[in-house]
Formats: structure tokens, sequence, C-alpha cells
């Protein structure tokens, strides 16, 4: 199971996380694109640094919202959505260009994510946009029990698609991520992380925060990389992979 990472979302002289340690641990890089985080050098610092340790690179577009981080969901049009997907995967795909190497995937942030796992409709409008932006480059959604409107809806529009489970966020008993304001959101310990990867990828199941057991069948495993164990979990997954585990 591959292991991504958000990135890249540093903003001038205000660091966010420590890509210079994790990168090496993980398989793909979801890179800020300037409107939650991020800004052209710190874009294609990343960029770089994904190239020189052999790892996929991502467009991790979300809402215009600096302040709030992206994690603020915003009301638009239809036409607003498609063009800032757009504009951010525009600009990362710039950046690789210069650097001879291409966006690989999609993965939306934030607030945008979780909008569009129980929005069909912003979904739809997030599978055109990827479809336009970045042909040929897989979405990367949730893996939530029930998929089976989004598989239909993205064979319909013919794109690609990668399920994701989530290291240090909890889960609600629909299979979606607790809200950020709900105590117990997110795993306080590396421990508590690591125990979850170990469900996910040994049982492929997560146990919610209210203690029931759900089926999760994913692709790729999501560590945030301004979470404050984000290091040492990516270090640990990274040893635990090597001795086949992972």
């Amino acid at each position: 199971m591959k292991l991504n990472c958000d990135m890249g979302e540093s903003y001038g002289a205000w660091v966010m996380g420590n890509d210079e340690a994790v990168m090496p641990c993980i398989d793909m890089a979801s890179i800020a694109c300037g409107f939650h985080a991020s800004d052209p050098v710190t874009m294609q610092q990343t960029v770089a640094m994904a190239r020189k340790h052999g790892v996929s690179i991502g467009a991790h577009p979300g809402y215009p919202d600096l302040l709030g981080f992206g994690r603020r969901k915003f009301d638009c049009t239809t036409e607003e959505l498609r063009a800032w997907l757009a504009y951010q995967i525009g600009a990362l795909q710039g950046i690789c260009r210069q650097q001879r190497t291409y966006v690989d995937y999609v993965k939306p942030h934030g607030a945008l994510y979780n909008t569009m796992m129980r929005d069909m409709d912003v979904l739809r409008t997030v599978m055109l946009a990827v479809k336009e932006a970045a042909p040929g480059s897989a979405l990367v959604v949730m893996a939530i029990p029930s998929r089976c409107v989004i598989e239909g809806m993205a064979e319909d529009i013919g794109i690609e698609l990668m399920y994701e489970a989530f290291s240090d966020r909890a889960y609600d008993d629909a299979g979606y991520l607790v809200d950020r304001k709900v105590e117990g959101a997110v795993h306080g310990s590396a421990d508590a992380i690591i125990r979850q990867v170990q469900q996910i990828v040994e049982n492929g199941t997560v146990t919610t925060l209210s203690g029931k057991t759900l089926a999760v069948k994913a692709d790729t495993l999501c560590i945030h990389g301004d979470g404050p164990h984000a290091t040492a979990v990516a270090s640990a997954l990274h040893h635990w992979r090597k001795k086949d585990k992972l």
C-alpha cells in the first residue's frame, strides 16, 4: 500500500511540517498549490525534493482560504470551483514542466475533500475539472464503505480513482472523517496512529470513534504533513514496510 503525505504547505517565512524528513519515507507527495497554503518558491522546492527521492507528485488544491488553511467550506458556483481547480493544478503543472516532471494525481484538500465526499454534485464537478486540467491523472477519494455511486460517476466521466485511508484521523460510523471540532477527531499519539495503520493493513478495517468496526479497502494511506507526529510515523511506516508488512 502506498504512503501519501500532504506536502509543501509552508508559506513565505511560515514553516509547516518537516518535508525534508518525511519525503524519503513516502511514495506520493500531495503538494499544496497556493490557495490553502504554499507559494511558488515552496512549490518549486517541494517538486525538486520529490524528484530527488523518486516520489510521485500530486496536486493538492483547496478552497481559496489561506487564513483558515483550507478547512472552511466555501459556497461557490460550479464555474468558480472548476476555475479554482484548473488554476491550481495548472500552476503546479507549470512548475513540474520546469523540472521535467509531471502531475501524476490530484487530491483535494481539507474542506473541499470532505465536501466532495458527501455532495455528489461537488464530486462530479471535481472529477470533470481534474479530467479537463490534468488528463490521465487519477483523483484520490476517500475509501468509504459504499462506493457504487462514486465508481459509476468516475466510469461515466472517464477518470481513474485512487482510494485513500487515513492513518491519523478518527472515523465516524458512516465511514467518513470525524469533524476536527470534535474531541478525538485527530489521533493524539504516534502509537495510536500506528495501531490504526496496522488494523487497516492487516485486517482491512478501522474502528470508529464510537467503537464500531468498518471495512476499509484502500490503495494508499495518508499521513498529514502538518501533524506533530508526521515525521515519526512516516519513519516508522517506512521501516515497517521494509519488513514486508506494508
